[in-house]
């Protein structure tokens, strides 16, 4: 049923990257949620494994001592959604992770590798560009850190060097404080299927509720990799919340992202769904974050 090669064992993040070292054809497992049904698929015949699933120093959510929140790469999707912290600080990732799948895949899912997959469609790699994540990385020649956006190099491929695994996601306390988010995912299906598109966006507002201060969006499936849509960002930065200021928001977007035919959904099709997203999330996060969202 799974044609491997070899399969070893890491004890700790040192000892993955030796391994990794050593047989530098390896390929790096988790959950397995995707690793093993592309074997199952005969997509990864032959190949060696390095289980990464023992490293317990990589699951969690914790604070750092700056106020960045640290979510450990395996730590997996059921465990961000009922996490204290993600609940109290960004809950809105915790609602998307909630989307992946079903029970049994969220249960066994990991952040790390929904990242590392390096496809636009998953529903924690937008919210997490809208929340300037950055990626922690530890290899050979120890760790380094880059904005989500530099990881994602192209579809399907991200900054992961020979003998590197990533290892936590850090989200900056600049980047989270007195923000409120809010992801919605578009699906032809309600249950257990890919997002035909996805968007987050996140607003900080003023003391009277009244101006938007700041707002940061992001897409999934509006191109390559996930994205932002700086356009509309800029637009909005500080603006007194009305009807008309959400709908230019809304079509702003339009210049930024860059959706393509596919048998999921048409390239027009996607870009009318991601201005009305746009202007649902950014209503939906004006009220969370104590505003009236004049949608």
């Amino acid at each position: 049923m799974y044609d491997l090669k070899a399969l070893y064992e890491a004890e700790s993040v040192e000892h993955a990257v030796a391994l990794l070292m050593e047989h530098p054809e390896a390929q790096i497992i988790a959950g397995g949620s995707d690793v093993l049904v592309q074997m199952r698929e005969g997509k990864r015949a032959g190949k060696e494994l390095v289980s990464i699933y023992r490293i317990d120093a990589m699951r969690g959510v914790s604070f750092e001592e700056d106020g960045a929140i640290r979510i450990g790469s395996l730590t997996s999707f059921s465990h961000i959604t009922k996490d204290p912290i993600i609940q109290k600080y960004i809950n809105v990732l915790g609602e998307a992770v909630d989307m992946v799948g079903g029970p049994q895949i969220r249960n066994i899912g990991t952040i790390g590798g929904n990242t590392c997959n390096g496809v636009t469609s998953a529903d924690s790699a937008s919210t997490l560009h809208a929340w300037d994540a950055i990626v922690e990385i530890t290899g050979p020649d120890g760790v380094r850190r880059i904005p989500i956006h530099d990881f994602y190099i192209r579809a399907g491929v991200v900054d992961l060097r020979p003998g590197e695994l990533q290892t936590a996601i850090i989200i900056p306390k600049e980047a989270y404080e007195g923000y409120f988010g809010h992801y919605i995912k578009y699906a032809m299906r309600n249950a257990m299927d890919i997002a035909t598109t996805g968007c987050s966006v996140n607003v900080k507002l003023s003391e009277d509720k009244k101006t938007i201060l700041d707002a940061r969006i992001a897409y999934g499936v509006a191109g390559p990799v996930p994205m932002r849509a700086p356009s509309a960002e800029a637009l909005i930065r500080v603006k007194q919340i009305s009807k008309a200021v959400i709908k230019e928001f809304a079509q702003a977007v339009l210049l930024d992202i860059n959706p393509r035919d596919s048998w999921r959904a048409a390239k027009d099709f996607r870009e009318h769904i991601a201005a009305v997203l746009a202007q649902r999330a950014l209503c939906e996060s004006i009220r969370l974050a104590g505003g009236e969202g004049n949608e």
